[in-house]
């Protein structure tokens, strides 16, 4: 398949091997995938991010990422199911439009979808994704919108830790994406403004 690898602090285009599922994975075709600002520092800051995370990892997840290995970067996507690995459920029919937890249990541990050697995210034209971690995407949302889910879900969380009160909370910087976020259980009111150029 064809990726934009990240190779020796750059990125390059290249063909790198199709992802094979495991077991619990699904093969998905990447249809949109964004470009984080942790894609970004990881691209300058690459052996210094590996440092810190060989330092604070979790117990189960893998930081085994080897610099002298191509990355294939991208968590934030919206892709569509082409196969099934052994021992999956296949609850969603091929051809669905998915984002999904971009994580995968490996022999290993949990390693993160675009953060691995060895789980290419959506950089690439392939990925394999855990079947359980899966979101279908709802009908009509455009896949570019439909990648701005992972994004949403880290400010959705954010919210929620600073257990907000009041009136409301604009956010902006985010091109139309969501227009109205409100909750009553958090008892405030998000609106993202569309940046303009």
């Amino acid at each position: 398949m064809r990726a934009a690898v990240m190779r020796h602090k750059q990125l390059v285009v290249d063909a790198v091997p199709d992802p094979t599922p495991g077991p619990g994975q699904v093969l998905v075709k990447t249809l949109a995938c964004g470009i984080c600002g942790s894609d970004l520092h990881m691209l300058r800051h690459v052996e210094r991010v590996v440092g810190l995370s060989k330092r604070t990892a979790f117990a189960g997840v893998s930081s085994a990422l080897d610099l002298q290995r191509d990355v294939v970067m991208g968590h934030e996507f919206c892709a569509e199911i082409l196969a099934y690995g052994p021992g999956t459920t296949r609850a969603l029919k091929p051809g669905t439009r998915v984002c999904a937890i971009p994580l995968a249990i490996a022999a290993a541990g949990l390693e993160t979808v675009g953060y691995s050697n060895d789980y290419p995210g959506g950089y690439g034209e392939r990925m394999v994704l855990q079947e359980m971690l899966l979101l279908e995407v709802p009908n009509g949302l455009p896949a570019d919108r439909a990648a701005l889910t992972e994004p949403l879900a880290v400010g959705v969380h954010a919210v929620e830790w600073a257990r907000l009160a009041g009136d409301g909370v604009g956010i902006t910087g985010v091109p139309g994406a969501f227009q109205d976020l409100s909750s009553p259980e958090r008892h405030a009111t998000i609106i993202v403004e569309p940046w303009r150029d």
